[in-house]
């Protein structure tokens, strides 16, 4: 993966309504512009140092399943990522960022430049990761990078993804699990897609 380009400025002299002290997303960076198919959007933090996750997001308990804790690996030769290794992946041209979500949580907010294909339709979706139909289904060798995510580390989407697109023929390498997820993602105080 190629070095994403990082924009930094002062959160003053961008105008922000700040409350307290700046919020980076690292102590060298505080956005980046990630391309989408609607145009360029800049994800930053939360700038108010009082701002909290909506509640829905902050549910802790359960009924597992479905909503059962998901391993740091949802499958051999899958790689797990945080927030920082998927924002070099949004920036980068040759990776497709995936919601694995169902079409109403992503259109709820996503992560800006992720495109939806939902975990239950992926393994008819493959010839949007780069696989070519062929007579016995998908030939996956000129398959993309891919770095999937869902609602978070107990959201089952994403890792059943996985797995099913390692069943039909796609190369393990080439998926990455973002397994904070949106969970993770809005904890952080990250842009979100409206």
């Amino acid at each position: 993966m190629r070095i994403f380009a990082v924009t930094i400025f002062v959160a003053c002299a961008a105008g922000w309504a700040v409350a307290g002290e700046p919020v980076g997303i690292t102590p060298a960076m505080t956005e980046i512009t990630v391309p989408t198919a609607d145009g360029d959007v800049s994800i930053s933090r939360v700038q108010d140092n009082e701002n909290r996750v909506d509640d829905s997001w902050t549910r802790t308990s359960r009924a597992c399943p479905p909503f059962c804790v998901q391993p740091m690996t949802p499958a051999e030769g899958v790689t797990t990522i945080g927030e920082l290794e998927l924002l070099e992946m949004l920036v980068d041209p040759e990776v497709l960022v995936v919601d694995s979500r169902v079409v109403e949580h992503f259109i709820g907010g996503s992560i800006p430049g992720a495109v939806s294909i939902p975990y239950n339709e992926v393994t008819d979706r493959l010839d949007e990761l780069g696989c070519e139909i062929d007579f016995d289904g998908f030939d996956c060798q000129a398959a993309k990078t891919v770095a999937l995510f869902c609602n978070g580390p107990w959201c089952g989407q994403s890792p059943s993804a996985a797995r099913n697109m390692i069943a039909a023929g796609y190369p393990a390498e080439r998926i990455f699990y973002y397994r904070g997820g949106m969970q993770n993602w809005r904890m952080l105080g990250l842009t979100v897609t409206k």
